[in-house]
């Protein structure tokens, strides 16, 4: 079961009564795509499960996390719109993109992190921290763990230091799997976010109706030719499109909007 240590008592759930999401690709739900091709993501469901405490209609969510997005972009675009918005809940991941960069300081980018973190926490009812994935099985990400563990454990110091509730991807055994990550095997699959927004209710009283670290059902063999076809397709496919993307400058979420920037009934 879950380590309930960062979780809030269960008659806190009744004053979260509107959510607003700021982040980046992680948070506006890439890799969990909904039948209009919208995403959902970890997010979206979790609105879902905080919505389900509250009176029919009661309820008001808002996503104002892009695609792509920078820590000082999310600062500058996302952070003054969540606090004008001022809800009862802030779920805050941020910083993952910039840590990905090549020659990024983690101690730079959470000191950084914290500054928004003190605006937040000032400035709207809770904030809730996400950490970094362990990428050891992630290819490509796998040789920046040190990286993301350094920040992770930034984001768990901060979130003392400010009292916030932490949502500990690191500890989520089950994203360990290949099954919850998307074919671009750089975002949640929709399984991937499921388990997530399940471990965030958790994080904040919630009971919920399925363990988030629960074992996945047996797999099949995969051949070595199997598996080398794969990767062949997912190098071209998704990594040196990727690739190209940070040697042109360009972003994901260059031109795209919050997809859902106000406060709004579920």
């Amino acid at each position: 079961m879950a380590d309930d240590s960062n979780s809030f008592s269960k008659g806190a759930i009744g004053a979260i009564g509107s959510y607003a999401a700021v982040g980046d690709s992680f948070t506006e739900g890439v890799g969990d795509p909904g039948p209009d091709g919208t995403f959902i993501g970890w997010a979206d469901r979790l609105a879902v499960l905080l919505s389900d405490q509250q009176a029919e209609h009661s309820f008001t969510y808002a996503n104002l996390a892009v695609r792509g997005r920078l820590l000082d972009q999310i600062v500058e675009e996302q952070v003054p719109r969540a606090q004008e918005l001022g809800p009862d809940l802030v779920t805050f991941c941020a910083g993952g993109n910039d840590i990905l960069r090549p020659g990024s300081d983690p101690d730079d980018v959470a000191e950084r992190y914290e500054a928004a973190v003190e605006r937040l926490t000032g400035s709207v009812g809770t904030v809730l921290l996400c950490t970094g994935f362990d990428t050891r099985g992630v290819p490509v990400l796998r040789h920046l763990r040190g990286k993301i563990a350094t920040y992770t454990a930034h984001v768990r110091a901060i979130a003392d230091r400010h009292d916030c509730p932490v949502l500990d991807l690191w500890s989520l055994r089950s994203v360990q799997d290949r099954r919850a990550w998307s074919e671009d095997r750089l975002h949640l699959s929709a399984d991937g976010h499921t388990r997530v927004a399940l471990r965030a209710a958790q994080v904040l009283g919630l009971e919920v109706p399925a363990d988030p670290d629960q074992e996945w059902p047996a797999e099949g063999h995969r051949s070595a030719a199997e598996v080398r076809r794969d990767n062949i397709h997912w190098a071209r496919e998704h990594l040196v499109p990727w690739i190209g993307r940070r040697l042109r400058g360009e972003s994901s979420g260059d031109n795209v909007e919050p997809k859902r920037p106000d406060l709004l009934p579920l």
